[in-house]
C-alpha cells in the first residue's frame, strides 16, 4: 500500500509503498477514506517538532484519519467490518502510573502519526478503545479533521481556558484550529468573540465563523479597541499560532485575572517582559495540549445534531501520492487553507 513516511534523522517524506499492516489482538485495520494534513504535521518534517516516543527510524505521518473497518484483530468484538469510523488521535501509554491505576489522565499519551503509525496511508491500524463511530450523515473529510483540528481548541475552550457565556475571549491566529476555535467560542456563549490575524483574509473567515469583531495585529490601537469593547480586557485569550510576538500581544490584552492559553506548538522560548504585571493582576499563562478522550464523540454529537457545521472548513481533498504538494501548500499558507484532506 501507499503510505507518507518520514525519516526522524534525516527529516526526509516521501511516499512510497510499505506492506500492509495486520492487526494484532484487540486492533481493527482501517481502510482509510480522508486524513487531514496539520501544521503538526509540518513541524515534524522541517524539524521543529520531535517525536517523544516514536521507538522506530521512521513513522507514518497522518493523526487525523476517518475510514471504514477493513479487518478485525483477535479479541475485538464491539466493532464490525464495515463500521464508518473515526480514530482519536492517540492513545493511553498503558505505562504510567495513572494508567497503571486506571486513573486520567494518561502522563505519556501516544500521538497517532507522532509516536506510532497513522494515517496518511491506504490502511491504518488502530486499538479498538481509540475508534468513535460516525453516522452517514457526517462526510469522511469532515470526520478526519474532529481529533485535533476541532477537538484541541474544543478541549481549549472548554477545559483549560474555562470560557464562559457572556464573557469576553479572543482567538490569535485563525487558522486550522483558530477558526474552529471561533466558532466553538459563539457555540458555548463566549461574548464577544475577537479575532486577530495578520492576513485580512483570515479576518473575514473569522467574522463568518462567528466572531465579533476581528483585528490586525499591526494595528498600534488594537489593545485599546479590544480594552473598550470588552469594557476591561479578555477574560481568556488563545494563542494559536505559536508565535512569541502573539503572546505578549494577547497578554497585555488580558483583564486582572485572565488567561492566556498556549495551543499553539514552538520551540521558540515563553517569554514574559513583566512579570511583575502578570502576578499583580493575578493572570495565568496555561498550557495546552489534545483534549479530553470524550471530546470527538462530543463533537460528533454536535455535528450530527446541527450545532456544529465543519462543511468551510475543507479547503481542498488532495491524493494521498501528492501529500508532499498538500504539505507545501500548507507551509506556504496557499490559498489560507483551514484543513487540506489526503484522499487514498
Amino acid at each position: 500500500m501507499l503510505a507518507g513516511r518520514l525519516e526522524i534523522a534525516s527529516r526526509t517524506f516521501s511516499v512510497r509503498e510499505v506492506p500492509e499492516p495486520e492487526p494484532g489482538p484487540g486492533e481493527v485495520r482501517v481502510r482509510v477514506r480522508a486524513a487531514g494534513v496539520c501544521l503538526s504535521d509540518v513541524h515534524l518534517i522541517d524539524g521543529s517538532l520531535t517525536p517523544m516516543f516514536l521507538g522506530a527510524p521512521e513513522v507514518t505521518l497522518g493523526h487525523e484519519v476517518a475510514g471504514e473497518i477493513d479487518a478485525l484483530g483477535p479479541d475485538v468484538t464491539q466493532w464490525s467490518v464495515g463500521d464508518r469510523v473515526v480514530l482519536q488521535a492517540g492513545q493511553r501509554c498503558e505505562a504510567c502510573p495513572n494508567c497503571r491505576r486506571f486513573r486520567d489522565p494518561c502522563l505519556a499519551v501516544r500521538t497517532r502519526g507522532v509516536d506510532y503509525d497513522g494515517g496518511w496511508a491506504e490502511y491504518a491500524l488502530a486499538s479498538q478503545h481509540t475508534l468513535v463511530a460516525i453516522p452517514d450523515t457526517l462526510s469522511f473529510e469532515q470526520a478526519a479533521i474532529v481529533p485535533d483540528a476541532v477537538s484541541t481548541p474544543w478541549g481549549a475552550v472548554t477545559d483549560t481556558g474555562r470560557a464562559t457565556p457572556g464573557r469576553p475571549a479572543g482567538v490569535w491566529g485563525v487558522g486550522g484550529l483558530g477558526a474552529h476555535a471561533v466558532q466553538l467560542l459563539r457555540l458555548v456563549g463566549a461574548a464577544p468573540v475577537i479575532a486577530v490575524d495578520p492576513l485580512p483574509a483570515a479576518r473575514e473567515r473569522a467574522l463568518e465563523f462567528g466572531a465579533d469583531a476581528a483585528f490586525d495585529p499591526a494595528d498600534p490601537s488594537l489593545r485599546a479597541e479590544v480594552t473598550a469593547l470588552c469594557g476591561g480586557g479578555l477574560d481568556v485569550a488563545y494563542d494559536m499560532a505559536g508565535v512569541a510576538a502573539v503572546r505578549e500581544q494577547a497578554l497585555g490584552c488580558l483583564a486582572p485575572g485572565g488567561r492566556l492559553v498556549l495551543v499553539g506548538l514552538t520551540p521558540q522560548p515563553l517569554t514574559i517582559q513583566n512579570s511583575i504585571a502578570l502576578s499583580f493582576r493575578e493572570q495565568q499563562v496555561l498550557g495546552h495540549y489534545g483534549s479530553s478522550q470524550d471530546a470527538v464523540e462530543q463533537l460528533v454529537a454536535l455535528t450530527r445534531f446541527g450545532r456544529l457545521d465543519l462543511a468551510r472548513s475543507i479547503s481542498a481533498t488532495i491524493p494521498l501520492a501528492e501529500a508532499g504538494e498538500a504539505v507545501a501548500r500548507l507551509q506556504g499558507k496557499q490559498g489560507d487553507p483551514i484543513r487540506l484532506i489526503l484522499v487514498p
